[in-house]
């Protein structure tokens, strides 16, 4: 039974890595839709029951107005998120700079979603008011508040979710008693912990790393293993010879590159037996060709 949830496990997951660019922004799209008809909804029974004299399709604009907005600013709230993970190590630092950047994320909403507005009703031949901006921004950001951290929250818990289900990988450690039966501080396998079973990862299979906050991730067929380290800390464990630093943020298996692209910025892109790139920085690229031809 262990053995056929495992199984059943790795192949949805597998069909899941297949899909997830597109059903990621298909659940926000359908998530701020679903916020924009509800809430549409109950504008409208608040002023039926308040007796106040709007046409039915005002509160719909301002609440697909709002909503619009927001879903937009959805892919620069995971960039930031990125950039500023929220973790026991990070919270200290990143927290007071997420909380600056909600008096941002609140004015690009409220400019954002006012402009729609007005430009709805001029095709109605009627002016929107905002209303005192300065009452009206406070009010506003107490809900955007709540709504950028509601997307921090979400983005975190769901890749949390994926790193549980696709299995953490880690170091082998040296054993109490006796010699380890490879080197410890090189490693040719890391150990892959995931929900109901453990397997080897043999270092030479992995494609290229990734920086990720706390983490890095080693990429290997499709699937992400977050392993706890630094880049630096990493790239001093592994083979010099197989591995090269690319980018400040990547570290790819020479095994693996089947072309280098020059870009014109001075960078590059390293294409992959799968077809997959990797960013190859100005700084990195002249090292990358000298070993990549050696």
């Amino acid at each position: 039974m262990t053995a056929l949830v495992t199984n059943t496990q790795s192949s949805f997951l597998t069909r899941y890595q297949e899909i997830r660019h597109a059903v990621e922004p298909a659940a926000w799209v359908v998530f701020w839709c679903l916020n924009a008809i509800l809430n549409s909804r109950v504008s409208q029974l608040d002023l039926l029951r308040t007796h106040s004299s709007y046409a039915w399709w005002e509160p719909v604009v301002w609440e697909w107005s709002s909503s619009l907005v927001l879903l937009l600013m959805v892919p620069l709230v995971i960039y930031i998120e990125k950039k500023l993970p929220l973790s026991w190590v990070t919270l200290r630092t990143n927290l007071p700079r997420h909380l600056l950047i909600t008096f941002p994320f609140c004015l690009m909403h409220v400019v954002g979603m006012v402009a729609l507005r007005q430009l709805t009703y001029l095709t109605q031949n009627q002016h929107y008011t905002f209303g005192n901006w300065p009452n009206e921004l406070g009010y506003e950001y107490l809900k955007d508040f709540r709504t950028y951290f509601f997307i921090i929250l979400t983005v975190a818990f769901y890749r949390l979710l994926l790193f549980r289900l696709q299995g953490e990988a880690s170091l082998l450690e040296a054993p109490d008693i006796g010699l380890p039966v490879e080197p410890v501080d090189r490693p040719e396998r890391f150990l892959v912990r995931t929900l109901g079973k453990e397997f080897l990862l043999p270092a030479n299979e992995i494609e290229w790393i990734q920086a990720w906050g706390n983490y890095v991730n080693l990429h290997v067929r499709g699937h992400d293993y977050p392993l706890r380290s630094t880049m630096a800390a990493i790239e001093q464990r592994i083979d010099p010879k197989q591995f090269v630093r690319v980018h400040r943020s990547y570290i790819v298996n020479l095994s693996f590159i089947v072309e280098i692209e020059p870009l014109d910025s001075g960078d590059a892109k390293a294409k992959l037996r799968d077809g997959q790139t990797v960013p190859v920085s100005r700084r990195y690229r002249d090292e990358l060709r000298h070993i990549a031809s050696s």
